[in-house]
C-alpha cells in the first residue's frame, strides 16, 4: 500500500504546484487590475473586505471581520518570520519598502491563500471564478475558487507531510456539495463527492484543462492514474480494493476522458 500511495503522491503534486502558482498568478492579474496597486495595505482595506457582506454587528460580520483580521496578524507574522531566510523579503525590508502581494503569495501556504480568497468582496471572487472557467450558474456567491483551494490544499497537505493520500482520510474541509454538484454537470461524470480519490483526479483534471493545459499532458495524468490503480488490483484481493477504488471508477474515468476530449 505504501508503494501504491507514494505513487499516487508522485503523480499528484507537480499538478498541484503548477495550479496553486497558476491560480495565484491569475488572482495577482485580477487584484492589479482592481486597484493598480501591489501594496498590501490598500488591498487589505479597499478588497479584503467580505465581512461588509453582512448586516453590521451581526454574527457572521464578527466573524468575517475576525478572519480578515487574523489574516493579515498572520501574514506579518510570516514576514517577520522569514526575514531572516527569504532574500526577497529581505530586500523590500531593506530598501524601506512595503513586501508586495507578490511576494506575500510566494510565502503563504495554499491554505492560507484560500483564506485570502474567501475575505476577497464578491465582485474580486467573480471575476476569480469566471478566469477559473467556473460555470458561473453555480457560483453565484463567487465561492467556489475558495472551496477548490481548501480541497487541494487537503491534498497537497498530505503529500507533503508523507500522510496517506488513498483512501482521502487527509480531508479536513466540508465538501461543498455545489462544487461536487457543478462537477458533475459540466464534467458528466455522476456521484462525485470526493470520498474516493478518483474524484481528486477529476478535480485536477478540470483546473488543468481551464488553465489552458494540453489535452494530452491531461491524458498522461489519467492514463497514469490508471495504471497505478491497475497494479494496485493485482496486489490486494478485490474485497480491499473496491473500498479504495470505488466500482464506478472505470466509468468515471471514461466520462472524464470525454470532457477532455471535448
Amino acid at each position: 500500500m505504501n508503494e501504491f500511495d507514494m505513487s499516487l503522491k508522485t503523480m499528484f503534486y507537480p499538478q498541484i504546484m503548477f495550479i496553486e502558482t497558476a491560480i495565484k498568478n491569475y488572482t495577482l492579474e485580477i487584484i492589479l487590475k482592481e486597484i493598480s496597486t501591489d501594496s498590501f495595505n490598500d488591498i487589505f482595506s479597499k478588497l479584503l473586505t467580505h465581512y461588509n457582506s453582512f448586516p453590521h454587528g451581526s454574527h457572521d460580520y464578527k466573524a468575517e471581520l475576525k478572519k480578515r483580521l487574523d489574516l493579515r496578524n498572520k501574514i506579518y507574522s510570516i514576514l517577520a518570520r522569514d526575514y531572516k531566510n527569504k532574500l526577497v523579503i529581505q530586500h523590500f525590508y531593506h530598501q524601506d519598502k512595503n513586501v508586495p502581494i507578490w511576494a506575500i503569495f510566494e510565502v503563504i501556504t495554499l491554505g492560507e491563500f484560500g483564506t485570502f480568497i474567501s475575505c476577497l468582496n464578491q465582485p474580486t471572487r467573480k471575476l476569480i471564478s469566471k478566469s477559473l472557467g467556473i460555470n458561473q450558474g453555480y457560483d453565484t456567491s463567487s465561492q467556489l475558487p475558495q472551496s477548490i483551494i481548501y480541497i487541494l490544499k487537503d491534498l497537497r497537505n498530505a503529500v507533503a507531510h508523507n500522510d496517506a493520500v488513498f483512501d482521502t482520510r487527509f480531508n479536513t474541509s466540508k465538501v461543498n456539495t455545489t462544487l461536487s454538484a457543478f462537477l458533475s454537470n459540466d464534467c458528466g461524470i455522476p456521484n462525485i463527492n470526493f470520498r474516493t480519490i478518483t474524484d481528486y483526479v477529476i478535480l485536477i483534471c478540470f483546473i488543468l484543462k481551464q488553465l489552458g493545459v494540453s489535452r494530452n499532458e491531461i491524458n498522461k495524468m489519467i492514463s497514469t492514474f490508471i495504471t497505478i490503480t491497475e497494479t494496485l488490483r493485482i496486489k490486494i484481493p478485490f474485497s480491499m480494493y473496491s473500498q479504495i477504488i470505488h466500482t464506478d471508477t472505470s466509468t468515471k474515468l471514461k466520462q472524464l476522458k470525454l470532457y477532455i476530449k471535448a
